[in-house]
């Protein structure tokens, strides 16, 4: 066990972009994008994407040379061809907007569909620091926890039960969780030995996810560090393994094309989870094809709702994927607001019929990049979002795919779903459109069970 050292860390986190990288420039310019929003000033909560590029899918009957044909007709030029779902990312001629573009591609008959390169953000939100006795998440003792300089107070099991459900299972080795992020620290104590393989930065277009932002390895940390090991802190899939996969750069933002990529990269590298702390508003319908493609190939889709106390970001609105909620150390949803000198950032957990469950995201403390730690302090830091919520429920999903190898993944979303507890039940009973069915619980959700016919969730 490290020494007592504590991390006075702020990590800033603007809206995360997937930065599309193939047989293209992997540079990204943060100023090339355009924000949609009611007048012209900046709004968290509008849309935004890239602004000289669109997305295209032609109709399985236009040929090759034909799309190519019809591609050269608008001016256009291909950047790549997504194939995991035929769609092609165009750059655009600098004299239309992309609405215009959007609207002739629509009016083509050739056309499946054509719409914005949607950006994605991060969805944490970060006050500062450190191990376990400190992770209220996975045990809650109530009481007072946190550092000396910020301490926090917790409700006594209010926890998502994870000493309890280690009793059934800590995992298999052969589950892989893809944590489609920031890259991840390989030289991390409590990460070094957790890596499925070295994975993809579709970033830079090499095989080498170096995380130089911190995001990554956070979210890493919270679902399968390294645990029992006299290190830091326990990962929620103690022996489950990390594929990662950097799809956003070191400003916190990528774009959906990126996004696509990384999602078809982890389908076809063996992942069994995948994770995606990130999100914006603005339906994509690659997007939503990338996704779904992972759900058919039998693979949990776990995505963070949003910090905007807003409707549910998307990906997370998908009905494939399980949208995350976030609640506190009193099993409570996050709605965070700034008081008189308060230093950390506002932030409410979003909402909407399509929150799934809720898993704490308030005041969490992971893994944090070595090389990034200032000098002297761990490598580890206390963080907030429903980024941090994410990843306990993907962590959960990985121990429940160990267990139970044949269950499908919406069979495994809904033992998530139906066997969380329904902590706000004295408001809201039931499922509702705040915590959804209610914050995740291992012991339940681990224990033998048979899946029976139940109402969709959505």
């Amino acid at each position: 066990m490290k020494g007592n050292k504590f991390i006075l860390v702020v990590i800033l986190v603007p809206f995360f972009l997937f930065s599309c990288q193939s047989s293209r420039d992997s540079s990204f310019n943060q100023k090339n994008f355009i924000l949609v929003s009611q007048g012209n000033s900046y709004s968290p909560r509008g849309m935004q994407y890239v602004s000289d590029q669109v997305l295209v899918k032609f109709k399985p009957s236009v040929t090759e040379e034909m799309r190519e044909a019809a591609i050269a007709s608008y001016q256009s030029t291909t950047l790549k061809r997504i194939s995991c779902i035929n769609v092609y990312q165009l750059q655009i001629p600098e004299d239309i907007a992309v609405e215009e573009m959007i609207y002739l591609l629509e009016q083509n008959p050739d056309v499946e569909y054509a719409e914005p390169n949607y950006l994605r953000r991060l969805a944490q939100v970060t006050p500062n620091e450190q191990f376990f006795e400190d992770q209220y998440a996975l045990y809650n003792p109530g009481g007072i926890f946190g550092p000396p300089s910020s301490p926090q107070s917790g409700t006594e099991r209010a926890d998502i039960k994870a000493r309890e459900g280690w009793e059934e299972t800590r995992g298999d080795e052969a589950v892989v969780i893809a944590v489609l992020d920031t890259g991840a620290d390989f030289n991390h104590p409590d990460l070094d030995d957790k890596l499925f393989s070295n994975g993809y930065d579709f970033i830079n277009d090499d095989p080498d996810p170096i995380d130089d932002h911190g995001h990554g390895t956070i979210v890493a940390g919270i679902a399968a560090a390294e645990t029992n090991n006299g290190e830091g802190i326990a990962g929620v899939a103690w022996n489950c393994k990390i594929l990662p996969i950097k799809i956003v750069d070191n400003t916190g933002w990528t774009d959906v094309s990126t996004e696509v990529d990384g999602i078809n990269w982890a389908i076809l590298n063996g992942a069994d989870v995948i994770n995606l702390s990130l999100g914006g508003p603005g339906v994509s319908q690659s997007e939503q094809d990338a996704i779904r493609a992972a759900y058919t190939n039998g693979i949990v889709v776990v995505a963070a709702a949003g910090n905007d106390g807003a409707a549910t970001y998307y990906p997370a609105a998908y009905p494939e994927c399980m949208a995350v909620a976030a609640t506190n150390s009193d099993d409570e949803r996050v709605t965070f607001l700034n008081t008189a000198g308060d230093p950390w950032p506002a932030w409410q957990s979003n909402y909407g019929p399509e929150i799934d469950v809720a898993a704490p995201g308030d005041w969490v403390i992971s893994s944090f990049p070595t090389d990034l730690t200032p000098p002297l302090f761990d490598p580890y830091i206390f963080s907030s979002g429903t980024s941090l919520s994410t990843p306990h429920v993907a962590g959960l999903a990985a121990l429940i795919r160990s267990i139970k190898p044949e269950l499908s993944a919406e069979d495994i979303m809904d033992v998530i779903r139906y066997t969380a507890d329904d902590v706000n039940s004295a408001n809201y009973a039931g499922r509702d459109d705040f915590i959804g069915y209610g914050r995740i619980n291992m012991e339940r959700a681990l224990v033998p069970i048979i899946i029976s016919a139940l109402n969709p969730h959505k």
